[in-house]
């Protein structure tokens, strides 16, 4: 069984495993040697889990955990932890707790003083960043705006003087009204909206925002959505 730089620990451990974003060949040995021998992985979504589990010939049994049941799910999980069984946490695509109610488990844990351990790996935000051409020093990710078209400008208004390069993701459904939000407050801004990394009809476009508006208004959007948007010039 897999277990943390500890010995002396009673507990199991909870794994916070990286998976694949799209492409199935990108995962690391080490997590499939932890999916392979932990006693549970919880999994935001079980069919997507079990795809990859189908598709490698892992045989760990799993249970779902995610936004709708965190709360009593997550007290079973930490039972579970806390008996000595060591659990595998994984989101639907790429690294767990970023956007993801997975977080909430970690932070369980370290209330009560159970291992985590990071198996990192892929990352759309990573993924699309890295490809952007946008200055990557430093950024500021934010994630899901709410899907409030209020909450989501007073957000973009905080966000205007921001020098640094910003990383949204967005649902293909919101997509259009995120750029022309972006486009009003943000400015006509250089923009790279990624979708469906790594997978078959993997694209990226690169241009201002106005041009992404123009673009996806006669391309309907399909699939999960990272915008990397550049940041504010600075004047010095």
């Amino acid at each position: 069984m897999p277990i943390a730089a500890d010995t002396d620990q009673t507990t199991g451990v909870l794994y916070v495993v990286s998976t694949p974003i799209g492409n199935l060949e990108d995962i690391t040995l080490r997590a499939l040697r932890v999916l392979k021998e932990v006693d549970l992985i919880a999994a935001e979504d079980t069919r997507h889990t079990r795809r990859l589990l189908t598709h490698y010939d892992i045989h760990t049994p799993f249970t779902s955990y995610f936004e709708g049941n965190h709360i009593r799910k997550g007290e079973k999980l930490i039972a579970r932890l806390k008996a000595g069984d060591s659990i595998a946490l994984v989101s639907d695509a790429g690294t767990p707790t970023i956007s993801d109610p997975g977080y909430r488990l970690v932070v369980q844990c370290i209330e009560t003083n159970i291992p985590t351990v990071s198996i990192p790996g892929p990352s759309a935000c990573i993924a699309a960043a890295s490809i952007a051409g946008l200055p990557l020093h430093n950024f500021a990710f934010e994630g899901f705006l709410s899907p409030k078209s209020g909450k989501r400008r007073r957000r973009l208004t905080d966000l205007r003087d921001e020098t640094r390069t910003l990383i949204f993701y967005e649902s293909p459904y919101r997509l259009i009204r995120f750029l022309e939000d972006v486009l009003e407050i943000l400015g006509n801004r250089r923009v790279v909206v990624a979708r469906e990394l790594t997978k078959k009809f993997e694209e990226l476009f690169r241009g201002t925002a106005s041009e992404a508006i123009e673009k996806f208004q006669t391309t309907t959007p399909r699939g999960e959505f990272t915008i990397v948007i550049a940041g504010k010039e600075s004047k010095s």
